[in-house]
């Protein structure tokens, strides 16, 4: 998966300080989603990790707030449902947790990604939530569950 983050954010600008291509989980999903309430699922596509997305505490917030969390996926697989399914398989997950809001940060530019949030249900903040560290991030989303 780090491969699949590291070659989908910069097609986006996403690659400087201050966004989730830095964090150190990138190279250590399974560790980092090994914690009590956090999971992450991978989609494959002929064997190849194309695609994936998890949830996890959010760092710094209300133990009710989850965050949605490296959900990317290269371009051969966008445009054919696999985020909204990915997306609906994460919001469940979170429901399943015990989770009561779950938040999200992106940034301009990532329309289709936007687009598929508000479709959702997500609804658009003002500002960040928690201490995600994601300073470069300049727009936020929270999904009551």
């Amino acid at each position: 998966m780090a491969r699949v983050i590291r070659t989908v954010m910069p097609e986006f600008g996403a690659n400087g300080p201050g966004f989730a291509i830095n964090d150190p989980e990138v190279d250590h999903l399974s560790v980092a989603y090994s914690v009590s309430r956090a999971a992450y699922f991978v989609l494959e596509r002929d064997g190849r990790v194309v695609g994936g997305g998890g949830i996890a505490p959010l760092a710094g917030g209300d133990p009710a707030v989850c965050e949605l969390r490296k959900m990317y996926f290269l371009g051969e697989v966008r445009g054919h449902g696999q985020g909204r399914r990915m997306l609906q398989h994460c919001t469940a997950t979170a429901r399943q947790f015990g989770y009561r809001r779950c938040y999200l940060e992106t940034l301009t530019g990532m329309d289709a990604a936007q687009h598929l949030y508000a479709t959702a249900g997500f609804q658009s903040l003002c500002g960040p939530l928690g201490a995600t560290g994601h300073f470069a991030c300049d727009r936020y989303f929270a999904l009551d569950l």
